[in-house]
C-alpha cells in the first residue's frame, strides 16, 4: 500500500462515511489539533519521566487514536458507541483516578503557577496548550454539527491531567513549581 494516495490533491479529504469536506473543514481542524498533541506527547515520551507519567501518556496517546477517529465520524456515519469505536465514559473515569493518583502526591496547589521546570514538565505544559486549542476547535464544531458528548467531557479532562502531569513531573525531579507573581 502507498503512504500517498493523491486524493487530497485538491484540497480536500475524505470523512468517515465518505463525504468529502474542504482540508480547512473544523472537523479535520479538530482532529488534527488531536494528532498534535498526540505528537507532542510522543516528544514527552522520549524524556526520562517516572513510569506512572509513562504508562499514563502511552494510555492516552493509543485513545487519542480513537477520539482523532471519533472527530472524523460524522454522527450520522455507522462509526458508533455500540461497536467501542466512540469515546465513552469510562476514559474520562480513567482519566481522573490518573489526575486523582498524582495530585495525592502532591503539595497543596495554593498559587498560580508558570509553565516550566524540568523538559518533561514542560514539553507537559506545551501538550496542555494544544490540548486546549483541541478543545476550542471541537467546540466550534459543536456549534454546528451533532458530536459525541463524552468526546468533549474527554478533552477537556486531558488539559486537567496534563497540568497534574507536569507538577507531578517537577516534584518527582525535585523541582519546585515556579510561581505566578504580580
Amino acid at each position: 500500500m502507498k503512504i500517498y494516495t493523491r486524493n487530497g490533491d485538491e484540497g480536500e479529504s475524505s470523512l468517515f462515511g465518505g463525504r468529502r469536506v474542504s482540508k480547512d473543514d473544523l472537523r479535520l481542524e479538530a482532529f488534527g489539533t488531536i494528532d498534535e498533541l498526540n505528537s507532542v506527547l510522543g516528544l514527552v515520551l522520549c524524556e526520562n519521566i517516572t513510569s506512572q507519567t509513562k504508562e499514563t501518556l502511552l494510555w492516552l496517546q493509543n485513545t487519542l487514536f480513537l477520539a482523532g477517529a471519533d472527530v472524523a465520524a460524522p454522527m450520522e456515519s455507522k462509526f458508533d458507541s455500540k461497536n467501542g469505536s466512540r469515546i465513552q465514559p469510562d476514559a474520562v473515569l480513567v482519566i481522573e483516578k490518573a489526575i486523582d493518583s498524582m495530585e495525592s502526591q502532591l503539595p497543596e496547589l495554593k498559587n498560580f503557577i508558570l509553565p516550566g521546570g524540568n523538559k518533561a514538565a514542560s514539553l507537559l505544559h506545551l501538550a496542555r496548550t494544544v490540548c486546549r486549542r483541541a478543545e476550542r476547535k471541537i467546540v466550534a464544531l459543536k456549534k454546528s454539527e451533532q458530536i459525541n458528548a463524552d468526546l468533549l467531557i474527554f478533552v477537556n479532562r486531558i488539559s486537567d491531567l496534563l497540568f497534574v502531569a507536569a507538577r507531578f513531573e517537577n516534584f518527582s525531579s525535585g523541582i519546585a513549581d515556579s510561581l505566578w507573581k504580580k
